[in-house]
């Protein structure tokens, strides 16, 4: 993301919060972290925690107690930022910040997602949640950058119906059938 553009939106988020408590952001366009999907732009917040100073390590009560305390500030940024932004991400700064193991953090999710209305989701669809390897995600991203699905939820959907599809996918149908019907006899 460009300087200029990056300076308002780290001046709003920083004004959100009481002076000392943000200790650093950064911006993150798509290629910077695995998790942030072509077009999107995400935002990692380090905040400043009583202790740290002394060494003390960050635990979930560390991030907890951040959110509690600014609960407010948290509600102002995820009603006013900007649409482009598809999740701000608080984390402790220094040990179990992120480049720790045991990341521990807060995130603000649906920044950038335009409200479904509630006949345009079908009431039937189930969230599956994946782990992608590299190769697998370059080929989601891909169908997004080419513009065949708007998220990498809708690419994965997309593909899985495109393997139902296959002349090949009856075999499996069968076999699953095959297996069901001894349970239904017993």
């Amino acid at each position: 993301m460009d300087e200029p553009a990056a300076d308002p939106i780290e001046q709003q988020l920083r004004s959100a919060f009481p002076e000392g408590a943000i200790a650093g952001v950064q911006l993150l366009e798509h290629g910077d972290d695995p998790e942030v999907e072509p077009g999107e732009t995400a935002i990692r917040v380090f905040f400043d925690w009583p202790g740290r100073a002394e060494g003390q390590t960050a635990d979930p009560r560390t991030v907890h107690t951040f959110v509690t305390a600014n609960a407010a500030a948290l509600g102002v940024l995820h009603d006013e930022l900007p649409r482009f932004i598809g999740w701000v991400e608080f984390l402790p700064e220094g040990p179990a910040g992120a480049d720790s193991p045991h990341r521990l953090a807060y995130r603000i999710t649906d920044r950038g997602r335009r409200a479904a209305t509630s006949d345009e989701v079908p009431e039937n669809l189930t969230p599956v949640m994946t782990r992608l390897g590299p190769a697998d995600l370059a080929a989601v991203d891909a169908l997004i950058t080419a513009g065949i699905a708007n998220s990498r939820a809708e690419a994965i959907r997309w593909a899985v119906g495109r393997i139902r599809e296959h002349p090949a996918y009856p075999q499996p149908q069968e076999r699953v059938h095959d297996m069901d019907e001894p349970k239904a006899k017993s």
